[in-house]
């Protein structure tokens, strides 16, 4: 019988951000945003979640190599680096690198790309303890 499994794989980098709206004053900016809009880092966890049928001869869902250098070319040109000069979506401004804007961010370079027949079911961004944001695949019928 060959199983649906997941597999769940965490990558981390260390990065700094801001949040600020550049048709803001710096006075509504520092109002709404707080020390938050000031220059600040994070110690990043993405967690990745794949699924897919378990392959009868090596026990996988996906080749972890591959999918090990899929995360480092989507998440590793971000390890100590400013996210609101790195990210072409924050630097323009149409996007702010809230915790749930970057997991909507890594969802979309990934989605498309999971290697070998498996899915994307979940990208979990945590800055530090305490705080995540998390993007999930809808359930079977669900509302998108």
């Amino acid at each position: 019988m060959n199983r649906r499994a997941a597999l769940i794989r965490t990558v981390e980098f260390s990065a700094a951000h801001h949040y600020r709206r550049r048709d803001w004053s710096e006075e509504d900016n520092a109002r709404v945003f707080g020390a938050q809009s000031r220059p600040h880092g994070h110690d990043y966890r993405v967690e990745v979640e794949v699924a897919g049928s378990v392959h009868p001869e090596t026990g996988f869902v996906v080749d972890l190599p591959v999918l090990d250098q899929l995360l480092d070319e989507v998440v590793g040109g971000l390890d100590n680096r400013d996210l609101n000069e790195t990210i072409p979506e924050v630097r323009d401004g149409s996007m702010l690198p809230s915790t749930e804007s970057l997991a909507v961010w890594f969802w979309e370079r990934l989605e498309s790309r999971i290697p070998g027949g498996a899915s994307l079911e979940r990208v979990r961004v945590s800055e530090g303890r305490g705080l995540s944001g998390e993007v999930s695949r809808p359930a079977a019928g669900g509302a998108s």
